[in-house]
């Protein structure tokens, strides 16, 4: 079994590694080639060929291992979003930020969750017990999230990092981001693993190791890296344990590993200083090299020719309300909080974006058994037909690029 774990691994990351520069070719975002690599080796592609290739390359023995690994993945992926979020551009726009941020989470939010309500009959074809309060809650998650990430590599990528509008989205997201995970983990309170404790203890633990986290560790984690000459003087390992730790214990609360590593990096950032460059580096460079075994992971949990009938209505459904409720609001607000048009569209533009951050979202719900496999395949497709929209957007938008005075640094973190 560990030939065949090593085997696919290297497949994974040649593939995923060809498709991504492909992407990047065709003037779309890497995770565009990852996600594909998914698709291609899974049942969707693939596996529709003669000889159940598939299932030869990946074999269920093998799925423990390349799933776990894809887990620490997501945990460092997760841990460098939460290490990285710079609270201090939120408040150098006014109400900018929380006017978008609010119409962009709850419009489609709210869409997602009235779509449930109003189309039980379709959900419940796709074997969803749609009246339940948790999968409500998800699929306003669903709808609603934007992959932050994806959002500021396209910012850079575009130009547009130090404009208004490349400033403004990218706080945006941030802000959204830190919402929807709240409403996710809401959502599984009283489902799966958590279980075992009563969704009141679930909370109060919960709220008890967050305080603790960045009242506690915080604080500890500040005071360690001012000391030159500490035991430990390599953060990276620091972060790098923390991350795992601090996953373990949200999973054992029935909260999903995901959760642990971004609360990890909020922790560990210092109060009023940059990320350090080391811990993001490194754990970067980790956290890229092991993500496409997440994509492949996931591929392996879709097949794309389930997609009909009732599926496909679903389908329209969630694209209509995931992009025109995050599209209008967006604008609107823009305008509202005193933006110009071409600002306004951007914005909306990559707030459409979702990539990855909807694809942990989606995992978490589909293995804590919130949907399923249908289900599951159909908000992926939305994921990606959602993020493949953004360039082509851009482009007709056409945004002027960054222009910075002469000697002006160019911002390298505006996450």
């Amino acid at each position: 079994m560990a030939s065949t774990v090593i085997g696919d691994i290297a497949l994974v990351l040649v593939v995923s590694s060809l498709l991504g520069a492909l992407a990047r070719r065709c003037g779309q975002p890497t995770v565009i080639g990852q996600i594909l690599t998914g698709v291609l080796l899974g049942p969707s592609l693939l596996g529709r060929l003669p000889g159940h290739l598939t299932a030869h390359l990946f074999p269920h023995s093998v799925l423990p291992s390349l799933t776990s690994l894809a887990q620490v993945a997501v945990v460092i992926f997760m841990f460098t979003v939460g290490y990285e979020l710079n609270f201090g551009a939120m408040g150098r726009h006014g109400r900018a930020v929380p006017v978008v941020a609010a119409a962009a989470l709850a419009v489609p939010m709210g869409l997602g969750i009235a779509s449930v309500l109003l189309y039980r009959s379709g959900f419940a074809a796709l074997g969803e017990a749609a009246d339940g309060r948790s999968f409500v809650l998800f699929m306003g998650v669903a709808t609603s999230i934007t992959a932050m990430p994806v959002l500021a590599a396209i910012v850079r990528e575009r130009g547009l990092a130090g404009t208004i509008a490349g400033e403004i989205a990218t706080a945006v997201a941030a802000t959204m981001d830190v919402l929807a995970w709240l409403v996710l983990a809401a959502a599984l309170i009283g489902t799966g693993e958590s279980s075992r404790f009563s969704w009141p203890v679930t909370l109060l633990l919960t709220g008890c190791f967050v305080a603790f986290m960045l009242s506690a560790v915080r604080p500890a984690l500040t005071w360690w890296t001012s000391q030159g000459q500490s035991l430990l003087a390599n953060p990276v390992p620091v972060a790098f344990a923390l991350a795992m730790a601090s996953a373990w214990v949200t999973t054992m609360l029935g909260l999903q590993p995901v959760f642990g590593g971004f609360l990890a990096g909020l922790a560990m950032r210092r109060r009023n200083g940059a990320p350090d460059a080391d811990v993001v580096r490194s754990l970067d460079q980790a956290g890229n090299l092991l993500l496409p075994l997440f994509f492949i992971v996931t591929g392996l949990s879709l097949n794309i020719g389930d997609v009909r009938g009732d599926a496909l209505i679903v389908l329209a459904l969630i694209m209509v309300i995931a992009s025109a409720g995050k599209l209008g609001p967006t604008y609107a607000a823009s305008r509202l909080s005193g933006l110009e048009p071409r600002q306004s569209a951007t914005i909306a533009a990559l707030l459409n974006t979702r990539g990855l951050t909807e694809l942990i979202a989606l995992n978490v719900g589909l293995q804590a058994g919130l949907i399923h496999q249908r289900l599951f395949t159909v908000l992926v497709l939305m994921a990606l037909l959602t993020t493949l929209m953004t360039g082509p957007l851009l482009t007709v938008i056409r945004p002027a690029r960054a222009s910075l005075p002469a000697g002006a640094a160019v911002p390298m973190n505006n996450l």
